[in-house]
Formats: structure tokens, C-alpha cells, sequence
């Protein structure tokens, strides 16, 4: 049991892949970290940002990267359980990532700016419409997107999900967009 916890937060911490070896990475993640570190040399020193793709398919993933690129999707979110059952770290302010396409390639580095845990039935419209890129039914669609989401993996886990359970909140810029 435990061990299925902890494969459903890696895939569902913001939807995000699984940690890849060096090998596995894609070359132009490192070109645009190259890319990136070169404007901004005062961070040379650190070390090359986690990448990863939004969601656990091809279309959403691509989807979601093409509105971080346009600056529509600011924000991400995951449930406060998982990282509690993995014992893991909730992400902090500050933190970059390079975002990526389903098949791996670089498409922009964001920066977390802002963390916080709400339960889910608290999710306000201006997060929704953050974290779903769009502001037709913003809310809406965030209950019922991440309500279906959340709700299986939940069950999948032997847990029961309810309105009060906590949504672990990214906010994010992005800060290095893909060269068009």
C-alpha cells in the first residue's frame, strides 16, 4: 500500500513525471537551462532545475505547457495527502522548473512565487482561472477537472475524498519561455 502512495504522488504532485536519469533528460533541457544561465549568470552555480509535463497524457501535457508559454496557466496543483503519505516536502517560493512537452523538450522555466493549502472547497475562482488557463468557468472546471482526478487516485489509495480535502496550491511565473 505504501509503496502505491508513493507512485501516485510522483505522478500527480502537479502531474508531473517521474524523476529521470541524466541520460533519460532531453538535450534541450540543458540548452535552455544553458540559455537561461547565460542571461542570468547569477545562477551558473545551481543546479540544472527538475523537468517535468503537466498532467499523465500527451494532449493535456501539451496543452498545458502551450498556456505556460502564453502565460495563461500560473499555477498547479496537488493534494496535501500526498506529500504527507510520501513524507515529502511541500514545494517552496522560489523553486524553478523547466517545463516540458509529453515527449520531454524544453518548452519554459517557471519560479514558484507563492505556496499555500486550501481545502477544496475553499479553491477561489481567481486561483481556479490561474491554474486552468482560462477564465470561461474557471472554477468549474477546476472542481471538476482535479475533483475526478483527486478522487481517483484517492480511491486507488483507500482513501475517500471529500469537499474539505486539502489542494496543496503552486503559484508560479514563468521566467524563461521557449525561443520561438
Amino acid at each position: 500500500m505504501k509503496q502505491l502512495i508513493i507512485i501516485l504522488f510522483l505522478v500527480v504532485i502537479g502531474c508531473r513525471n517521474e524523476t529521470k536519469s541524466d541520460e533519460e533528460i532531453d538535450e534541450t533541457v540543458y540548452d535552455m537551462w544553458g540559455d537561461f544561465t547565460q542571461v542570468h549568470p547569477e545562477f551558473k552555480k545551481d543546479e540544472l532545475p527538475e523537468s517535468w509535463y503537466f498532467h499523465d497524457n500527451k494532449e493535456d501535457a501539451n496543452r498545458l505547457a502551450d498556456l505556460v508559454m502564453k502565460g495563461k496557466k500560473k499555477a498547479s496543483s496537488g493534494l496535501y495527502l500526498w506529500y504527507k503519505e510520501a513524507n515529502a516536502d511541500l514545494p517552496k517560493a522560489g523553486t524553478k522548473s523547466i517545463i516540458t512537452n509529453f515527449d520531454g523538450t524544453a518548452q519554459a522555466i517557471i519560479k514558484i512565487t507563492k505556496v499555500d493549502t486550501i481545502p477544496f472547497n475553499q479553491i477561489s475562482k481567481e486561483y481556479a482561472a490561474m491554474d486552468m488557463g482560462t477564465n470561461i468557468e474557471p472554477l468549474k472546471k477546476w472542481k471538476k477537472a482535479h475533483w475526478d482526478f483527486f478522487a481517483n487516485t484517492m480511491k486507488q489509495g483507500g482513501n475517500e475524498p471529500t469537499e474539505k480535502i486539502l489542494v496543496v496550491c503552486e503559484r508560479f511565473e514563468t521566467i524563461w519561455p521557449k525561443k520561438q
